[in-house]
């Protein structure tokens, strides 16, 4: 999912980003034949997320600097674990330490906090899926801490997949209009989905062939009917007012897919640091 090409040109602008025209701290402290030797280490529990990008980082500054990861993406891991070993020059080490970190500390905790998710689930078959609520430029890398930890993931783009909101249903002078003409345009291969509110849109959406139906900020009891009408006429996506608390009993109504923006928006970064000798 994550090419080497596509990390590299990423790393690339975030070093530009942070070095600007140089590192006026680390060009006057070290000299060019100084080395160092850091481990890189977990001050709390939870699943590592963004070895390959962290370890780019520092290929990119300099090929004289080693990493050795003990730990692989999707490994659990607990306070105190000594994740990687990083050996070279000073310099480029201290240049890159803060880059890496932000990659490897935000996707760790996006693929944690998914983790979380989806075990909250228990036995009940409903995925954890994401949403295109990500930072600019960035939904590459947090769709696959997503995937890392264990959730599945919603469209990728707007080219992925028909989504039908309510201002498009408004725009189109009903949900069924907006299906129709949807139709005779797409691909074979899309799939269309359609956001409903009511029992009443979910009614029309299944009888004008919507593939996806998303229950949008219902409560478990009008999910649950939605579902029994259903009855597996579409896949059945709820969506809205979910939490840790919450998911398990929507999950338990019988839906296919469970979306929130929490799993990567209100992920909590990872902390761990780069501890040097």
């Amino acid at each position: 999912m994550l090419n080497n090409f596509f990390i590299e040109e990423h790393v690339k602008k975030a070093l530009e980003e942070d070095i600007g025209f140089g590192d006026i701290t680390t060009d006057y402290l070290t000299n060019e034949d100084d080395n160092m030797k850091c481990e890189l280490n977990s001050r709390v529990e939870g699943i590592l997320c963004g070895r390959t990008v962290f370890e780019t980082v520092f290929k990119i500054l300099s090929s004289d600097v080693k990493v050795k990861f003990y730990f692989k993406d999707g490994d659990s891991i607990k306070k105190g674990d000594k994740l990687a070993e990083i050996k070279g020059p000073a310099r480029y080490i201290l240049m890159g330490e803060r880059v890496a970190l932000n990659y490897i500390q935000r996707m760790s905790g996006i693929a944690t906090e998914t983790s979380k998710y989806q075990k909250a689930i228990g036995e009940h078959k409903a995925k954890i899926v994401d949403t295109r609520k990500t930072t600019p430029l960035f939904r590459a890398f947090e769709k696959y801490s997503v995937k890392i930890g264990g959730g599945s993931l919603h469209r990728f783009n707007l080219s992925d997949c028909a989504m039908i909101k309510d201002n498009h249903i408004k725009y189109a002078g009903s949900l069924t209009k907006a299906v129709e003409k949807l139709k005779q345009h797409i691909s074979h291969a899309h799939k269309i989905e359609v956001e409903c509110d009511t029992f009443e849109q979910v009614k029309e959406a299944v009888s004008c062939g919507a593939d996806i139906i998303m229950l949008d900020n219902m409560t478990c009891e009008q999910m649950k009917s939605c579902v029994d009408y259903i009855n597996g006429r579409a896949i059945v996506e709820a969506s809205g007012n979910v939490n840790l608390a919450s998911i398990y009993n929507i999950a338990a109504t019988g839906v296919d897919i469970i979306s929130s923006s929490a799993i990567v928006a209100k992920a909590p970064t990872l902390d761990l640091g780069l501890d040097c000798k």
